[in-house]
């Protein structure tokens, strides 16, 4: 039998316990990890077992069961009897997770106190768990609603599971990412920012930012091995976008979010730094966008005014404008990982791609380094682009469920690079409506895809005019033809949607570092329906 830390075995603690007006059989398995409680007698319909893994168990508290509860047909006459309540996550449909309780009861105090003791002890076991917590509120996002939201659905909850906050309300921009590098940091186990992406990026380059700076390493420098963040990130989703929350929970909804950062759930997640002529400009986790993308962010700041209506005014506008740009991709495979965008196997809690992916490129850097992986087959790319977008996970949301590349991974050390052509407006139509339905929307002629691990871009007018990204990319792009023709569909240059943020500039060096952080969260979760097995509406029925 398996050792617990401390050279005790597993507690195996069965009882005969009420639940309602019954009495049932509870079972506290901690070899198994789970907490199972079921009605001894034959049952006469399904669904009357009913288990929940100790590593979700939220709470436990002693309860003071109400007159009415126990003041009723042949309990009348029994000792005032003792209780305590455990508080559970149910597991509803579509990823979405409520927290639940079950209230067992007990004529004998040393027993009720028992049960009390061992389910204490187990959650203090749970190393993984915050216990203190830095909390930013960004109360502009979306529609103002995050102050509100954090204190009357998540404070509760993070007290319930004795977790102490530090709140910091943001009154600028960039007020978390400048405090994050002031705060004691150490202190806290983890960071947890309410709002949208723009208020995690925010956080996100605080915490990388702070890191790097502790470490001695230069963050301009774009081939610097950047050192891993080991505080994790929670993200309460309060703003006008939350694809980063959808993308690694499978539902932006605040109280699950919460409670992925209570039972202390751990996503490694995979950042690309941005750098021009040397110079650090931004870090990205979701979208990396030129052309279409860049177009819509770019129209819609000026229309902040619209709030989150100002993406359809902009996307549509930016559609019937139908610019394309001429540049040059340079791209490196990425080589060490298994998986394709083309193919089917989504990353999912648990991802096997991501776990052998990481373990290969850790290999392929102790070996060679750095230095020897930017030595590897470069690709050059020239062409007229509608849109290039590359995505570190799949982008997905309510309005596209499957994201702009549906089988990217959170944490395999690459990128999806995503190539859309000049083409037609119709064929450019079908293209976006193939991001709302189950159709391959690589499956056109105008469209290409690959998994890289760093590439380089530079536009037209960028190459003429201004000096290329490194003396490396001079040599590799060469000189373009100037005797195109001018068109009138041809803009000399667009804008880089970086996490729903611009760029200054179009020339770009582009790596992705794996694993570089982690965030309070497991993945999406594989049949989450199938999951839920509290049977939490038939214990519902017996009480």
């Amino acid at each position: 039998m398996e050792q617990l830390p401390g050279g005790r075995r597993p507690r195996r603690l069965v009882s005969s316990l009420g639940l309602g007006q019954r009495s049932w059989e509870v079972t506290l398995d901690e070899e198994r990890g789970r907490l199972a409680w079921r009605d001894p007698r034959p049952p006469r319909r399904g669904g009357e077992n009913c288990f929940v893994p100790t590593s979700e168990i939220i709470a436990v508290e002693e309860t003071e069961l109400n007159k009415k509860q126990h003041n009723t047909g042949k309990w009348q006459k029994m000792a005032k009897p003792h209780a305590f309540t455990v508080y559970y996550v149910k597991k509803a449909r579509n990823h979405r997770w409520r927290c639940s309780d079950v209230t067992f009861w007990c004529v004998d105090e040393h027993l009720c106190n028992q049960w009390i003791q061992a389910l204490k002890e187990l959650l203090e076991m749970q190393k993984s768990r915050p216990k203190q917590l830095l909390v930013y509120i960004n109360p502009y996002g979306g529609k103002r609603q995050g102050k509100r939201i954090y204190e009357q659905k998540v404070a509760p909850l993070f007290s319930l599971a004795s977790i102490s906050t530090d709140v910091v309300i943001t009154e600028h921009a960039n007020h978390a990412k400048d405090n994050l590098f002031e705060v004691n940091i150490n202190k806290y186990d983890g960071v947890v920012c309410v709002g949208g992406d723009g208020m995690f990026s925010e956080v996100m380059h605080g915490l990388i930012g702070r890191m790097q700076k502790d470490s001695g390493i230069d963050q301009n420098n774009p081939k610097a091995p950047l050192v891993q963040c080991n505080i994790r990130i929670g993200i309460i989703p309060a703003g006008s976008t939350d694809c980063i929350c959808y993308s690694t929970v499978g539902i932006s909804d605040p109280v699950t979010s919460a409670l992925h950062i209570i039972v202390g759930d751990c996503q490694p997640l995979d950042v690309s730094s941005v750098h021009h002529n040397n110079t650090f400009l931004k870090y990205s986790v979701s979208l990396l966008g030129y052309g279409f993308y860049g177009d819509i962010l770019k129209d819609s700041e000026k229309k902040r005014w619209m709030g989150p209506m100002r993406y359809d005014y902009s996307g549509f506008k930016t559609f019937l404008s139908h610019h394309y740009y001429e540049g040059t991709i340079s791209f490196q495979p990425a080589k060490h990982t298994p998986g394709s965008p083309r193919d089917k196997d989504s990353c999912r809690t648990g991802c096997y791609i991501c776990k052998k992916s990481e373990q290969q490129l850790a290999e392929q850097h102790k070996e060679c380094g750095l230095k020897h992986a930017d030595e590897e087959e470069w690709k050059v790319i020239k062409g007229k682009f509608l849109a290039i977008n590359a995505v570190n996970m799949s982008c997905a949301c309510p309005r596209s469920p499957k994201g702009l590349s549906p089988a990217a991974h959170l944490a395999d050390g690459s990128a999806d690079l995503i190539l859309v052509r000049k083409c037609s407006r119709f064929d450019f139509l079908r293209y976006l409506v193939r991001h709302t339905n189950q159709d391959d929307q690589f499956d056109f002629s105008f469209v290409d895809v690959y998994r890289v691990k760093s590439f380089q871009f530079t536009s037209k007018l960028s190459e003429d005019n201004e000096s290329n990204v490194t003396d490396i990319g001079k040599k590799r792009f060469g000189q373009f033809c100037r005797d195109h023709p001018a068109c009138c569909c041809n803009i000399a240059n667009s804008t880089w949607n970086c996490d729903g943020e611009t760029l200054d500039s179009s020339a770009i060096e582009v790596r992705v570092h794996c694993q570089l952080m982690k965030l309070f969260a497991r993945g999406i979760e594989r049949n989450c329906k199938d999951e839920a097995a509290y049977s939490q509406s038939s214990i519902e029925q017996l009480l």
